[in-house]
C-alpha cells in the first residue's frame, strides 16, 4: 500500500522543512547529453532527446518543485555544483538571478520561459556567488546561447529578453508559486 505522505516530485514542498532552504528536483545532470523530463503522470524521468556528439548540459537542469511558470511546466533552475548529481536528485538551492526568456516553435506565439539560476546549498566551488555579478565574465552569455543553441536543435526560437539578480529571480518564484497555488484550487473546485 503506497505511503499516504507520497507526493510527485513536482509537489514537493517549494521550501525544505528542516532548513527552509528553496527545493529543487534535477531532471538533467552536468555534462549529460541526454535531456530528461519528468513525467507525473507515472512518477517518473522519461528521455526525452538526445543532444548531437560533444553537446552537453553545462549545469545541472531541473525545476522548482509546487510553481507553475507561464509556460505550463514548473519553474525551470539551472544549478551550480561542484560536480553533476543524479537524474532525480531533490537538493536545496539559493537563487542568484534569473535569464528571462520567451521561446516559440516556428508559426506560434512567443511564451515566456525563462531559466532561474541558483547555487546548491551544499555547493564549495560556488559558495561565494550570491548574483549573477559574482560568476566569470562571460558565462551568463554563454549559458543564453547554448539555450538558444539547444532549443534551435528542437526547432524551437530561444530569446533571452532580459537578466535579473535573486530580487528579480525571488519575484518569479512566488509568481509562479502563486500560480501553481491557483491551479490546485481551480483543479478542486473542478474535481
Amino acid at each position: 500500500m503506497p505511503n499516504p505522505k507520497w507526493l510527485p516530485l513536482s509537489r514537493l514542498p517549494i521550501l525544505d522543512t528542516s532548513s527552509g532552504d528553496i527545493t529543487a528536483v534535477i531532471e538533467t545532470p552536468k555534462g549529460s547529453p541526454n535531456k530528461f523530463d519528468y513525467d507525473d503522470g507515472v512518477a517518473a524521468f522519461r528521455l526525452a532527446g538526445v543532444m548531437p556528439e560533444g553537446t552537453t548540459f553545462p549545469y545541472d537542469f531541473g525545476f522548482v518543485p509546487s510553481t507553475l511558470a507561464e509556460d505550463g511546466d514548473p519553474l525551470d533552475v539551472l544549478v551550480f555544483l561542484d560536480a553533476p548529481v543524479v537524474v532525480g536528485c531533490v537538493l536545496t538551492i539559493r537563487l542568484i538571478g534569473v535569464i528571462e526568456a520567451k521561446q516559440r516553435k516556428k508559426g506560434e506565439r512567443w511564451i515566456r520561459n525563462d531559466r532561474v539560476l541558483a547555487v546548491a546549498t551544499h555547493a564549495h566551488t560556488h559558495e561565494h556567488v550570491r548574483s549573477l555579478d559574482d560568476l566569470r565574465p562571460g558565462l551568463v552569455d554563454e549559458i543564453e546561447d547554448f539555450f538558444r543553441h539547444y532549443n534551435e536543435m528542437k526547432g524551437t526560437e530561444f530569446k533571452p529578453v532580459d537578466r535579473g539578480g535573486p530580487k528579480k529571480a525571488q519575484k518569479l518564484l512566488d509568481q509562479a508559486t502563486a500560480a501553481f497555488r491557483e491551479k490546485q484550487e481551480d483543479d478542486g473546485k473542478a474535481g
